[in-house]
Formats: C-alpha cells, sequence, structure tokens
C-alpha cells in the first residue's frame, strides 16, 4: 500500500483573542525567517567563492533568537520551526539551480503559518478544532475526513478581507492502480475560453475577473481618494480584497467542476506545455491569461487524474494535437501523475 496525502480546507471563526494570537504568529514567522535570511545572506556573499567553507557554516535556528526576543515564546514553536524548514527548502533549490536566491518576506507576502501535530495536539471536537496556543476554535466542516486519514499538519492563514482559513494535510495508505488508457482527450489552449478539446466541445469559461473590472475599477478609485491607514481607508480596503476574493473563489468553483467532469469521462488528458508567465509578459495577455487559471486549472486536472490512476500527459506546444491522438497511448513516460 502506497502512502498518498490529501487537504481539506475550511473557514475558522476566531474570537478577538485567538485571532489577536495567530496574527502575531503570522508576524513572528515573518520575523524569524527574515532573521535567519539576513545571517545567511551575509555567509552566502562572504564565502560564495569557497564552496567547502560555505557548507560548514552552522545555520541560525528559531531557539537562537527567542533567548534575544522573549515574545517569540508567546507563539507555537512548530510555527517557528516551520518557517526554518521552509527557508531550507528555499536554499536548496537555489544551490540545484532551480530557483532564485530567497527573498525576504514583507506583510504584503500571504499571512499563513504552518504547524504540526505532535501528541494529539491537533483535534476536531463538536464543530471546532483545538490548535497548538489557540486551543479550542470554531469551525466550518462543510465535509467529513475519514477516520483511516491521519492529520500530518494543518496550514492556519488569512484573507485580505480578514477571513481565516486552516487547510489540514493529511496522510492515507491507498493502492492507486494505473488505468488502461482506452478514452483520451486533447485540450487546445483558448485566450477566450479556457480550452477546446479534441471533440470540438469548449470550456466556455464565464471570465469572471472581466465581469467585475468596472466594479472593481470603481472601487479601486474610491480606496485611492482616501487617506492610507485611516479607518474609512481600511473599510474600503476590505470591499475592495471582497470583490477580488469572489472572483478568484468563482474561478477556482468554474475549474474544480471542468476539471472534475474531464477526469470522470476520460482516462488521460493531453495538454500543451506552455510558458504561461512568457505569454502573458511577450503578448500583453496578462489580465486573459490571469482570468482563465490555465495553471490552476492544470494542477487540478494533475492532482485528480493521480487519485484514480489515470495520466495528464504534457506534449509540445509544436505536436499537431488533433492528428494521431491515439499514438500518445505508446508514451508512458510522457505521463504525469502516472
Amino acid at each position: 500500500m502506497a502512502k498518498q496525502n490529501k487537504a481539506y480546507k475550511f473557514r475558522l471563526y476566531p474570537t478577538e483573542e485567538q485571532a489577536l494570537i495567530i496574527r502575531k504568529t503570522f508576524g513572528c514567522v515573518r520575523f524569524v525567517y527574515n532573521k535567519m535570511l539576513a545571517e545567511r545572506k551575509g555567509a552566502y556573499e562572504l564565502l560564495k567563492d569557497d564552496k567547502d567553507a560555505l557548507k560548514k557554516v552552522k545555520h541560525p535556528t528559531p531557539a537562537k533568537y527567542k533567548k534575544e526576543y522573549e515574545w517569540l515564546k508567546e507563539v507555537d514553536s512548530l510555527a517557528l520551526a516551520n518557517a526554518q524548514l521552509n527557508l531550507d527548502k528555499a536554499y536548496k533549490a537555489f544551490f540545484k539551480g532551480n530557483a532564485k536566491f530567497p527573498k525576504f518576506k514583507s506583510k504584503r507576502h500571504k499571512q499563513s503559518y504552518t504547524t504540526n501535530l505532535v501528541n494529539n495536539n491537533i483535534q476536531f471536537l463538536d464543530g471546532h478544532i483545538k490548535l497548538p496556543k489557540l486551543k479550542m476554535v470554531k469551525i466550518k466542516q462543510h465535509r467529513s475526513i475519514p477516520s483511516a486519514y491521519k492529520i500530518k499538519s494543518c496550514n492556519l492563514s488569512m484573507t485580505a478581507s480578514g477571513k481565516y482559513y486552516i487547510s489540514i494535510l493529511t496522510e492515507y495508505e491507498k493502492e492507486v492502480e494505473s488505468k488502461e488508457v482506452e478514452k483520451v482527450v486533447g485540450l487546445d489552449f483558448a485566450m477566450e475560453g479556457l480550452f477546446v478539446d479534441s471533440e470540438g466541445e469548449k470550456a466556455n469559461y464565464p471570465k469572471f475577473y472581466r465581469q467585475m473590472l468596472d466594479k472593481l475599477a470603481m472601487e479601486q478609485r474610491k480606496l485611492s481618494r482616501k487617506k492610507k491607514g485611516s479607518s474609512n481607508w481600511n473599510k474600503q480596503r476590505i470591499r475592495v480584497a471582497k470583490i477580488q476574493e469572489k472572483t478568484a473563489n468563482q474561478r477556482k468553483n468554474f475549474l474544480h467542476h471542468k476539471s472534475k467532469e474531464l477526469v470522470s469521462n476520460f482516462d488521460a488528458v493531453v495538454i500543451e506545455d506552455l510558458d504561461m508567465k512568457g505569454m502573458s509578459q511577450a503578448l500583453n495577455f496578462g489580465k486573459s491569461i490571469a482570468d482563465n487559471g490555465w495553471g490552476i486549472f492544470t494542477f487540478f486536472l494533475l492532482y485528480k487524474l493521480k487519485e484514480q490512476g489515470k495520466q495528464l500527459i504534457k506534449i509540445d506546444k509544436w505536436f499537431p494535437l488533433y492528428q494521431n491522438l491515439f499514438e500518445l497511448r505508446k508514451y508512458p513516460t510522457n505521463a504525469y501523475g502516472s
């Protein structure tokens, strides 16, 4: 039996006291991350020409800063430890050539932190979830987590409009058998409607962002006329954030349903291997590409197909998608999630 992972996202309704602790944890995690990064950056700039010496440098840990900054002890220690792990991953990706040098986090970054299950410190009970330092927090659990699924970690986040969410990562054992490829569909990226499939069917994406563009622009103009940091400015900022969040949620809901429909009807889905960021910049189609969410859509396809032992196949953009589509069954090495 192979181990699989699945995440569940729910809305949290913390009390004012709990919300204060959550926001304080966001700040502490960001502070510790930046402190560790500053030290590592200094060591790297000093020893980047001497790789052997650089490998011997002892990296700082959150425990080092707790002695100097007592207020770090007020928040979840596991959240601080995960900040160190995230920095370690960023550094390894940089040295492997897979990413740029890690950047400092600002308040404009996504507000979130991750904690882990240790000695039953995370539990569900009567519409609440027990979390480290927060005790029992009210949760809107719109679907149940199977009892066989073990909780591994939880990521708490806050949206720009002030809503709190928790993403719970679970682990379970399941033997996923690869499905024999009988029904295949190819998707040709379309700027206007997301995609046109190899059978000529269109996705007909509703362009949620474009629909909200005039209203969003009006609310943003109102925001620009208010004094930054004032009470009225903050109220208007939240109005703008709510419009943006509604658009994002509508897009996500559509992409979930469309990807589920494809996974239910086909054993393999073939897509073009496109550089969406490059297309957005080179062709000046930023709003159109961001609106239809092709990147999110392909991610949804990948994990849903993988769960059922099916395949997502990426091909070169110059491959004749509608010719000899059945030939793709001969190339399992091209499959993602097989």
